[in-house]
């Protein structure tokens, strides 16, 4: 049995959890995914850097074809199942696979109060940016992820906490990244404000 991981490098870190919609085109992904259709299989995606892979990685799970072309492109929509750590990349295939470890969490709860301050601070930045706040909870499973899957943030940022193992420390390292973040926003929202008002750039 091939218990090889097929891989999708892409430029961007996918969490479990979150939605991923693909448009597969190139031939050699066409292939990957007709077979993982087929077998009803996952498959990896993994942050591609100049000349490497991202160390860790997050499968993904097909959910629906949401569109086939005629020549052969698809639209797929995709969602993060597990995190895994590269152990060993294939090459044999048109496509990347490797051999992958499956990691979860170790055992350690993060607290109500540290999970309260990182949707207080998520909150206010998508409310500066002008975007709906969705209601989320302290205690919901994952909240980490949930906290910045959706959000345009740094790659390297959101690389880290896909390898951080235990919830408390991933929501601290958010805590920090958005108590860093947010007053960045306010002196440039502001700024624009000022400019706008007097028509003179700062």
């Amino acid at each position: 049995m091939d218990t090889l991981l097929p891989l999708f490098p892409l430029d961007l870190v996918l969490f479990p959890g979150a939605p991923l919609p693909l448009h597969v085109f190139e031939p050699r992904y066409r292939e990957m995914i007709g077979e993982c259709l087929a077998q009803k299989l996952p498959f990896g995606v993994v942050r591609a850097r100049e000349q490497a892979l991202a160390e860790i990685g997050c499968s993904a799970e097909i959910l629906e074809v949401t569109k086939k072309y005629d020549d052969g492109r698809l639209d797929i929509l995709t969602e993060g199942r597990r995190r895994f750590e590269l152990v060993e990349v294939n090459q044999e295939r048109s496509f990347l696979r490797a051999e992958v470890i499956f990691f979860e969490d170790e055992v350690s709860a993060a607290s109500p109060k540290q999970a309260e301050r990182a949707i207080e601070l998520y909150d206010e930045l998508l409310s500066l940016a002008g975007a709906d706040v969705p209601e989320l909870e302290p205690g919901e499973p994952d909240l980490s992820f949930h906290l910045v899957a959706g959000l345009p943030l740094d790659l390297d940022f959101k690389q880290t906490l896909l390898g951080l193992r235990s919830e408390a420390s991933r929501l601290a390292t958010v805590v920090e990244y958005y108590e860093a973040l947010l007053p960045k926003m306010r002196r440039s929202i502001n700024a624009r404000k000022k400019a706008g008002g007097n028509g003179h750039a700062l």
